[in-house]
C-alpha cells in the first residue's frame, strides 16, 4: 500500500489544532489576526488560509467575513451517553421540557459552584475567567457557547467527577437551551447586560474562594434565566393569540377582497 505524504496544509491544521490545545484557546474565542498567525507559525498565508478552510470544514473553526477565526464547541463521546437521548426525545415532542433542564440546572450548579470555590486551581481559575470573556462577544451563536463552556469550566473546577460528567452527559441540552434563550436575550440590552452581571457575580466568588457567595450567585442567575424565557415565552404565545383574533382575520378578508 502506498502511504501518500501529508500536504502542507495539512500539517498547518495539525500545528494549529495543537495551538488550540497547547493555549487551551476555548468555545467563542478568536484566533490571532491572518498575518500575525502566519508568522507565529512560519508558514505562507495561503498555506494558513487553506488549513483554517480545513477545519472549518471539520467543525473545529468558525470564520466570519470581516470577523476573525472563532474556535468553535467540540462534540465528544458523552456527549450522546444513554442517559441524554430520552431527554431528547421529550425535547423534541414538547420544548417545555426545558423549563425541567432549568430545574435540573439549579440542582447540579449551585454544587458545583460551591465546590469550584473550594477547590479551583489556578489554572481552573484562568480558565473560567478565559471563558467568561468570550461571553462578552458581540455574535450571539459563539457567545452562546461561550456560555456553556463558562459553566462546564466551574463544573470542570468542582474536581467532583460525578457532578463534571452529569453537566457533560447533559451537554447537548445545555447547549440548545441556552443558545435559544441567550440569541434570544441578546436582542434585549438591559436582560444581556444583566446575565453579563450575573455571570461576573458568580466567578468574583469563586475567586474569593466564597463557596456560599457562588453558590448564591448561581442560584440568583438561574432564577433570573429561567422567569425571563418564561416572560419571553408568555410574551410570544400572547402575540400569536393577537394574530389569531376573528377580527384580524376579517380585515385581512377585507384586504384580499378589496
Amino acid at each position: 500500500m502506498i502511504v501518500m505524504p501529508k500536504r502542507l496544509a495539512d500539517h498547518v491544521a495539525d500545528r494549529l489544532r495543537a495551538m488550540i490545545e497547547e493555549q487551551q484557546l476555548e468555545a467563542g474565542m478568536r484566533l490571532p489576526a491572518e498575518r500575525q498567525l502566519a508568522v507565529q507559525l512560519g508558514v505562507s498565508r495561503n498555506s494558513l488560509r487553506e488549513a483554517i478552510a480545513r477545519l472549518n470544514s471539520e467543525g473545529l473553526l468558525l470564520s466570519r467575513r470581516g470577523g476573525g477565526t472563532f474556535v468553535r464547541w467540540q462534540h465528544e463521546s458523552w456527549s450522546e451517553q444513554n442517559i441524554v437521548q430520552p431527554l431528547k426525545t421529550l425535547l423534541a415532542d414538547d420544548p417545555d421540557y426545558s423549563f425541567d433542564i432549568l430545574e435540573a440546572r439549579h440542582a447540579i450548579e449551585a454544587s458545583t459552584a460551591w465546590h469550584a470555590a473550594l477547590r479551583a486551581t489556578t489554572a481552573d481559575k484562568e480558565k473560567i475567567r478565559l471563558c467568561f470573556d468570550a461571553t462578552l462577544g458581540e455574535d450571539p451563536d459563539l457567545a452562546s457557547q461561550a456560555d456553556v463552556r463558562f459553566h462546564l469550566a466551574i463544573a470542570e473546577a468542582s474536581h467532583n467527577v460525578v457532578l463534571l460528567q452529569t453537566m457533560r452527559g447533559f451537554f447537548d441540552l445545555l447547549q440548545s437551551s441556552v443558545k435559544q434563550s441567550r440569541q434570544r436575550m441578546y436582542l434585549v440590552p438591559p436582560v444581556f447586560a444583566c446575565l453579563t452581571e450575573q455571570h461576573q457575580a458568580v466567578m468574583d466568588a469563586i475567586l474569593a474562594g466564597d463557596a456560599d457567595g457562588a453558590r448564591k450567585a448561581m442560584m440568583a442567575h438561574l432564577k433570573f434565566v429561567h422567569t425571563t424565557i418564561k416572560r419571553f415565552d408568555e410574551d410570544q404565545a400572547r402575540q400569536a393569540r393577537i394574530t389569531r383574533l376573528p377580527g384580524d382575520q376579517n380585515d385581512n378578508t377585507r384586504e384580499t377582497k378589496s
